[in-house]
């Protein structure tokens, strides 16, 4: 889709979307029911923004200011009250203002889209990343953190840099900065850093567990 100008519902929660990435979601209050309800008779989108401050349940919660858009794939009631939804991440958006008329927050959006995505530098940056994020991947299988297998990996440089961004084992904090993040290249060259970074911290304590496990037991002997 191409995002225009709007008012979009926006769901604060302490997630960071990123484009193409998938998110199941249970919904339970009543302010969030509604806003299922009035997307799924609208066009089914709403907007995904982390919660820079504020409660994710029961209270008025501020988000950062750019998130990302999500579509409604299927909606199932488990239980009166209770929704599970199945949505998958579009397009990223820059709120403008925040709208408090209804029981749940809104926004007037604008389209957010990455730039420099033709770049001389991203082919490049991405041929390293892919093998970066295919040892990532491998390292997080091992300390069973991620199931994602490297044939999953697409070959699209912008999806490439939002799939990193979703698998980093990082704080929200970091995860909202590299998705508010504007060009392509910037966006890749700082994944690269992360990913470096985790792959590093990840292989010392894969090594430290392995060393544990085939250290001897040590029998002692007052004799």
């Amino acid at each position: 889709m191409s995002l225009r100008p709007r008012v979009l519902p926006i769901f604060p929660l302490n997630v960071v979307l990123f484009p193409h990435m998938q998110l199941p979601l249970r919904v339970f209050e009543p302010r969030y029911l509604e806003m299922v309800e009035d997307c799924v008779s609208d066009d089914s989108l709403f907007g995904v923004a982390c919660i820079k401050h504020g409660p994710e349940v029961g209270g008025p919660a501020l988000p950062y200011e750019v998130g990302t858009v999500a579509r409604i794939i299927s909606v199932e009631e488990q239980s009166p009250g209770l929704l599970h939804l199945k949505t998958v991440g579009e397009e990223r958006f820059l709120i403008r203002r925040l709208i408090h008329g209804k029981p749940y927050l809104a926004g007037h959006v604008e389209p957010y889209p990455l730039t420099r995505v033709d770049a001389p530098e991203v082919g490049t940056l991405v041929d390293a990343e892919v093998l970066l994020l295919a040892e990532y991947l491998e390292l997080l299988s091992h300390v069973g953190e991620m199931s994602l297998q490297v044939e999953q990996v697409p070959n699209n440089p912008e999806a490439i840099a939002y799939l990193i961004g979703a698998v980093l084992q990082v704080p929200l904090s970091v995860k909202q900065g590299l998705l508010a993040i504007q060009d392509l290249p910037t966006m890749l060259h700082r994944a690269a850093v992360m990913l470096r970074s985790d792959t590093a911290a990840l292989t010392m304590l894969l090594s430290g567990e392995l060393l544990h496990s085939e250290r001897p037991d040590t029998v002692f002997s007052k004799n």
